[in-house]
């Protein structure tokens, strides 16, 4: 008899008889009562609730499947239970989850007080509800998302049932060792990939690529790893930017199977990038390192999880996320090893102070014994302005260029950045009856869609607004450009134009560059981290002549007429300043610091100031180095 076994006979013998239990299914973390008489299990909260405190795990009741009514049947029955209309979109019903997924506008109406309602559809009908908030328009990459775990049900269920086999094995009584090797990311910025391993597991916490970078160091270290990728126990992505996730389907190419754990933003937005990042290459004439087909089996082996939910990712590994409060559904990655025998918190990229979109990073956990922290902005002399200051300077910029009938150009990030210039410019047209044109290039209305339809990852004042249907990324302001007319719009001038990428590497802002660069009377303003090499990195610092291919793939020297600024108080980065300040908010303080995912001197520079100022252990770890943490 297996652990697992062992354990499914000791929850039998908690559930009471009248519950009719007719299975037990591990799925992934969660442990699935399947019963015959559901309404027991739904409206005797106290059952499942014991159980969770016993078992210390997640319990899902679920209606055995020869008690479901009808899909056909059950739709007439929950529009009758409900009391209003509240804009059903469209209802799905998973046999193999026995469930159904209600699409509607107004999701509390399907809930009911107390959760009164949801428990009445699913004793009724049997099918347990999961509602999915419909935006006033669906994201492409959401609904692909969507269809992708609809069509592949049985396989899904499948996956998540071999998931649960791995992770319901018999924990060791201890564990004697925990170390983390670096694969990237260290002592410079991109292609972030740690691993984590004990005698037990082998975890990777991100594997991004290094956009900028030559291939010789695009990718991270993974050859140097002494195992096959089917050993990899599993993969937690902080967030979707390609320098944290870009990498992951490649995994799935060379012998990985198992789970990827996200938030579900971050699940939908990497997707994005990961499909962008492919249509690119392949626009430029390069070999991407995978294809459609491994997105598809990411997606498949996907388990989102939500801020603050505890899940369980191999035998002797906890996971839980929080807010980084960096892009949509960026996370802080806290693993509790053992039963006490180590804490590990990852930042991924943070944010700790105040941005238009999102909440400051958290600062409390149960516990920590290792940091392993970002220093991107680590060097002494990265101190962003006030983000009142620079909100009001790139206002003045706008009008003092667009007075002289010239055009803005903002190279910035799809994901986060665009979004956190495009909250500002609403709110001023908003307030200031401001009538400039705004044209978002690139995937920027599509990931700005993807922030429509997570408003509860968004801070309270623009999530009221989504919810009330007055999304602030939908307003008139905002044009979507079609590529074809990017030479109108930049001969029309008195514009404002924002596009990727954010660093100048690729996509549509070369175009524009090309075309607006040479006219004094037009502004470039950076809101982003600029990395070193890139052309970005090279016109910030001032550079007046820079060659770059024309439309015949000849290389051309364009000079640099227009006015060059960045305004740094926009960025999703934590500066020097606010890395001390969540350092010193941080509750427990841990023993040891790695200080990573920034150039050289800067990890250097802030593993310095954090153990002068605190008295705390710090090292700023090579690449390729291990580092043995118990």
């Amino acid at each position: 008899m297996t652990y697992l076994d062992e354990l499914k006979e000791e929850i039998r013998e908690e559930i009471p008889e009248e519950a009719m239990v007719s299975k037990i299914e591990a799925e992934g973390s969660d442990l699935v009562l399947y019963s015959k008489n559901i309404s027991k299990l739904v409206n005797d909260e106290e059952i499942i609730r014991n159980l969770a405190k016993k078992f210390k795990k997640r319990f899902i009741p679920r209606t055995d499947k020869s008690m479901l009514q009808p899909p056909e049947k059950a739709e007439k029955t929950i529009k009758e239970i409900i009391p209003r209309d509240p804009g059903i979109q469209s209802m799905e019903f998973s046999p193999s989850f026995s469930r159904v997924t209600i699409r509607a506008r107004k999701l509390g109406l399907i809930i009911g007080k107390s959760g009164k309602t949801i428990r009445e559809i699913t004793t009724k009908t049997g099918w347990k509800p999961k509602l999915q908030r419909s935006p006033k328009e669906e994201p492409e990459t959401l609904t692909a998302i969507r269809n992708i775990l609809a069509e592949e049900e049985k396989q899904r269920k499948k996956i998540l049932e071999g998931f649960g086999k791995k992770i319901f094995q018999e924990p060791p009584k201890e564990v004697k060792w925990v170390k983390t090797t670096s694969l990237g990311a260290n002592r410079e910025v991109g292609r972030s990939c740690f691993l984590l391993e004990t005698p037990e597991s082998k975890v990777m916490l991100d594997a991004g690529i290094k956009v900028d970078g030559k291939n010789e160091d695009k990718y991270p270290y993974l050859s140097s790893i002494n195992f096959s990728l089917d050993e990899l126990d599993a993969v937690i992505v902080s967030h979707a930017h390609l320098d944290h996730s870009g990498f992951v389907p490649y995994l799935y190419n060379y012998g990985y199977n198992g789970p990827v754990y996200s938030t579900t933003p971050t699940r939908t937005l990497m997707t994005l990038l990961q499909k962008d990042f492919i249509k690119i290459a392949e626009r430029e004439g390069q070999n991407p390192p995978y294809t459609q087909k491994e997105i598809k089996k990411q997606i498949l082996h996907s388990i989102a999880k939500d801020y603050g939910e505890v899940t369980d990712i191999t035998p002797d590994m906890r996971l839980t996320l929080q807010n980084a409060g960096h892009i949509l559904g960026s996370s802080l990655t806290h693993l509790h090893i053992g039963e006490g025998a180590h804490n590990l918190v990852y930042t991924g990229d943070l944010k700790f102070g105040y941005t238009e979109m999102l909440n400051p990073a958290n600062t409390n956990f149960p516990r920590i014994e290792t940091l392993i922290i970002e220093s991107t902005y680590g060097g002494q002399g990265d101190r962003q302005k006030d983000a009142r200051e620079s909100k009001k300077r790139l206002i003045e910029i706008i009008k003092e260029t667009t007075d002289k009938n010239g055009t803005v150009l903002i190279p910035a990030f799809g994901v986060g950045r665009s979004q956190a210039i495009m909250l500002i410019l609403e709110e001023y047209h908003r307030k200031n009856d401001f009538n400039i044109p705004v044209y978002i290039d690139g995937m920027i209305k599509e990931a700005s869609a993807i922030h429509t339809a997570y408003p509860e990852y968004l801070k309270r004042s623009v999530k009221k607004r989504i919810l009330h249907n007055k999304s602030p990324f939908e307003s008139e302001i905002f044009q979507r450009v079609d590529r074809n007319e990017r030479d109108e719009i930049t001969e029309r001038g008195r514009s404002v134009i924002i596009s990727p990428s954010g660093m100048m590497s690729g996509g549509p802002v070369i175009d524009y560059f090309k075309k607006l660069c040479g006219d004094s009377k037009n502004q470039i303003v950076f809101v982003g981290y600029q990395a070193q090499g890139t052309l970005g990195r090279k016109i910030e610092k001032g550079n007046k002549e820079v060659v770059l291919e024309d439309k015949n793939g000849e290389l051309t020297e364009y000079k640099v007429k227009a006015g060059v600024e960045t305004i740094s108080g926009f960025s999703g980065h934590a500066d020097i300043n606010e890395l001390l300040g969540y350092y010193k908010k941080l509750s427990p303080k841990p023993e040891r610091v790695l200080v990573v995912h920034g150039e050289e001197n800067k990890t250097k520079n802030f593993a310095k100031s954090l153990n002068y100022k605190f008295k705390v252990k710090t090292t700023s770890p090579k690449n390729l180095e291990s580092i043995r943490l118990k």
